[in-house]
């Protein structure tokens, strides 16, 4: 299915702050690994699979780029961060108002 013209689908934003973390028990202690996506455009999907929690990093095209794979029955936690959608910027920083006519100093 082909996209309107002047409609952005959601896999041709920028998405580079994707990120999954996943904590597994290994035994005593339990471990973190973090999986983003490591260019703007592409995404992660999640998948469970036989036992088996799968997170890919795909790309637009929806080529995998790399995969890590956890045991469904070892894994903890499962925390995604979406990227921002584009109509929510961040705050930057706040600029000074510039001052009024009868405020300014005279340079004479």
């Amino acid at each position: 299915m082909r996209p309107r013209p002047g409609i952005v689908p959601n896999y041709h934003r920028v998405m580079k702050g994707d990120r999954v973390e996943v904590v597994v028990d290994t035994g005593g202690a339990s471990q973190t690994f973090i999986i983003s996506a490591s260019r703007a455009g592409r995404r992660l999907e999640i998948a469970t699979v036989r036992g088996m929690i799968e997170v890919s990093e795909l790309t637009r095209t929806g080529t995998t780029v790399r995969t890590g794979r956890f045991m469904a029955t070892r894994v903890i936690a499962l925390v995604e961060h979406p990227a921002a959608d584009l109509g929510e910027e961040e705050p930057g920083p706040r600029r000074r108002r510039p001052r009024a006519a009868g405020e300014q100093s005279s340079l004479l």
